[in-house]
């Protein structure tokens, strides 16, 4: 019995091929490059519940649910186009103007005189759908003039622009502008004498420019009114400075939302970790050349759309410090409180900022996360 087996043990050594593997043609397997990548969206999960659990505690869960879930968006309405009857056509799908109409509602406290609207930024339209209603707008279409009838945003992105406060002449500066949402939110306001649309990238300032020619005349465009840059941000106190009435500083950010959702040009590859690791202090140079370019009693608006503490707060507590230090500038931070009490039936608001304000995602309200802080250059 056991003869037929040997036999075929023979039989099957024969047939695999034991000859040692000369050195030079050994390898070692590389597992960086052949095991399939960890993805990027799910580092990103992975930090977030980290570093945000500590930070937001049992608001955490709410948030972190509402980031993995479908965006509301806000349409703003192109002032350029035929913007009456856009904003009819909205308000046939059930939308409301969340901007108008916080500010037409606005009732004094019993007792007290009648408070002035807050200063922001005039004739902006954005319609939104009411909370809890997950309705989507329909893609813009091209109005009788030509131009799109409406531009889809975050309608959280909106209130750093209405924070601004413009004022009809202003000269004004978006220091990181593309793709180019607020750029245009700032035109819509009639009030830019002179408006700097500046990102160092050339591809992101390309998008911006497309936006551009698609939501404002080419009078507009062509003229002096608008300029296009792509210049490093980090310089622009020196190159322009003590120069715009209000300037908006959107800078880069983990963009925490595009992170949990999208694997191209996330910052929680890899190989940009240490791109990620600098990325507060990049914020607080672009921040500090933002204020060193506004002349002395103008306002800035810094902004990103991150929830990160280290990104919002700290930021502008250390450019602020960095230009009283180094420049003997001083700069006051102004209360928004009243911003989150106008908006708080359309966003929901993180209710413990140390300065700014910031909106957080809700399932039921679920924009953002964006935070703002409007800062006053002393003269």
């Amino acid at each position: 019995m056991a003869a037929p087996v040997v036999r075929g043990v023979r039989k099957l050594l024969k047939l695999v091929n034991f000859t040692r593997v000369p050195r030079r043609h050994r390898y070692k397997k590389k597992w960086a490059t052949t095991e399939p990548e960890f993805p990027a969206s799910r580092l990103a999960l992975q930090n977030f519940d980290m570093t945000y659990s500590v930070q937001y505690g049992d608001l955490w869960p709410s948030i972190r649910v509402s980031l993995l879930s479908e965006q509301k968006y806000g349409a703003l309405v192109n002032n350029f186009a035929a913007w009456d009857n856009v904003s009819a056509k909205l308000e046939q799908l059930s939308a409301k103007d969340f901007v108008n109409e916080a500010i037409s509602c606005q009732e004094p406290e019993s007792g007290l005189s009648p408070v002035p609207p807050p200063n922001c930024s005039p004739n902006l339209r954005c319609f939104t759908f009411s909370r809890g209603d997950v309705s989507r707008f329909p893609p813009a279409r091209l109005g009788s003039l030509g131009l799109m009838e409406y531009y889809l945003m975050d309608a959280a992105s909106l209130l750093p622009v209405l924070a601004l406060g413009l004022q009809p002449g202003d000269t004004v500066l978006d220091l990181c502008a593309a793709p180019g949402g607020k750029t245009l939110a700032l035109l819509q306001t009639g009030c830019c004498r002179n408006l700097a649309a500046n990102d160092l990238s050339t591809s992101r300032t390309g998008r911006l420019q497309k936006v551009l020619h698609s939501y404002v005349p080419q009078d507009i465009r062509k003229g002096n009114q608008v300029r296009i840059t792509s210049w490093d941000g980090r310089k622009w106190g020196e190159l322009e400075g003590d120069t715009y009435d209000r300037v908006l500083v959107d800078v880069p950010c983990t963009t925490d939302r595009h992170s949990l959702h999208e694997e191209e040009n996330n910052l929680f590859q890899r190989s940009r970790k240490k791109e990620r690791q600098t990325l507060p202090m990049l914020q607080v140079q672009l921040l500090a050349a933002g204020l060193l370019a506004t002349k002395p009693g103008g306002h800035v608006v810094y902004c990103t759309c991150s929830l990160s503490h280290l990104q919002n707060e700290y930021v502008v507590q250390g450019a602020i410090e960095l230009l009283a230090n180094q420049y003997s500038i001083k700069v006051q931070v102004e209360d928004l409180s009243h911003f989150r009490k106008l908006f708080m039936d359309t966003f929901c608001f993180f209710p413990s900022c140390q300065v700014g304000e910031l909106v957080i995602p809700n399932l039921m309200a679920n924009f953002g996360p964006m935070y703002f802080c409007k800062m006053h250059r002393l003269p």
